[in-house]
Order: C-alpha cells, then structure tokens, then sequence
C-alpha cells in the first residue's frame, strides 16, 4: 500500500524511495522533462516540510534555487498542479505564499514503470510498506531496553553495519535488527537471515534501505540486501 504521508518511523527510507523513484523516472525522459522533475526533487529536498506535508516558499525564493526567472517557476508550478503531483493546500493572499501538498501516491504511481529499474526488491517494500495507521508494535519491553552493542570481532561487513544500525536506534535494533545473521554473499548482494518468514518480511518491507545504507557505510561494494528466513 502505498504512504500519503512520510513522517514518524521509517520515514527516511520512505523519502530515499520517493526520490529514487522521482530519479529513475526523470532519467527515462528526455532532457526537458529531466530537468523538469530534477527541479522538484531539488525544491522537495530542500523545503518541504514532511511533518505538515506542505510546501510553503514564494516564486523568488524558488527562482533562486532553481537559477531561473519567476516566470519559469509559474509555469513549473503550473505544469506540476496538472499533472497532479501537487494541489494547492491554501491560495497566496497579501503578502502570505501559495502552501501546497505533495500528492504522494500519485507521484510513486506516476513512476511505476521504472521501479523495475531500480532493483527486484524496491516495487515489493514501496507497495508492501503499511500505513503509519498500521504500526507493528515492538515486542514487550523493548522499547525501553538499552540493547547491548553487537559483537564486532569477527570484522564482516554485516557485524559492522549491526554498529551502525545499533547507535542509531537501540530499541528498533533489539526489536528486529540484532536476530539477523549473516548469510550469503554473492557480489554485492548480502543474504541475512531472519528467525522467521513473518520477521523477515517485515523488515525486508520496513526497514532494508536503512539496512543497505548501513552496510555501505561499512563496505562501500554493498548494493543489496536480501531479507529472508
């Protein structure tokens, strides 16, 4: 099911997908529309605001971003309203800017047919990532536990992401990170294995693009993960 809204937990991967997706799509247009979609993922990188899901900056102030006149972001911002990617939360009036809203669902539906491109996991975790409504709770009594840092002697690249991955959220790390071991490694695909199919799927599907990141933190020839039981 695809996210409306990208805030609270696994936001981040959430954004790092909505702009590869944006990415993959503008790099399989020509060079017009490339850089059409190229200014929106530079204004949304910078200025949107994720917790209220608005885009609040006057024409000026994108004009100077984007290096073109005011006319240029009209018609961008024209041309972005018909294609549905964003509407208007609240129109300008004496002095205040125009607010829009990103249309999220309609941007990643919009960039389907190049979510092949990105590799063979990313269709599976963009549409298999629930709501925020639909939160799997932490088994009990982890939210509060400090987990122990992770083993690191052996030196592999997965013990070494286990660091990372630990100093970033201790609670989310017990909870599902720190039962993963380590599998195959074939190339650049790491195989971790999960105690169970249901554990492993849900983190393949909530948390693997803070995986992956952590891993090339470590060991930079990393370029996928594979979650399984």
């Amino acid at each position: 099911m695809l996210k409306t809204k990208y805030a609270g937990q696994g936001s981040a991967a959430q954004k790092y997908d909505l702009i590869t997706a944006l990415g993959s799509h503008a790099l399989s247009l020509n060079k017009t529309e490339q850089r059409r979609v190229l200014r929106l993922i530079t204004l949304v990188t910078a200025r949107y605001n994720w917790g209220r899901n608005e885009l609040a900056v006057g024409q000026r102030e994108i004009a100077r971003l984007w290096s073109c006149d005011e006319r240029t972001v009209k018609r961008e911002m024209a041309r972005f309203r018909a294609m549905g990617w964003l509407t208007v939360k609240r129109q300008g009036a004496r002095g205040r800017v125009t607010e829009y809203q990103m249309e999220l669902a309609d941007v990643m539906n919009d960039t389907r047919a190049t979510w092949e491109a990105v590799g063979p996991d990313f269709a599976l975790r963009v549409e298999g990532a629930p709501e925020q409504t639909s939160v799997v709770p932490f088994p009990a009594g982890t939210q509060s536990v400090q987990s122990p840092p992770p083993d690191i002697s052996d030196g592999t690249e997965w013990s070494l992401a286990q660091a990372v991955l630990h100093q970033e959220d201790q609670a989310r790390f017990g909870a599902w990170l720190q039962a993963l071991t380590r599998g195959e490694r074939a190339g650049g695909r790491l195989t971790l294995r999960a105690p169970s199919r249901f554990h492993a799927r849900y983190v393949q599907n909530n948390m693997a693009r803070e995986v992956l990141l952590a891993c090339q933190a470590v060991d930079s020839s990393v370029s996928e993960i594979l979650i399984t039981d």
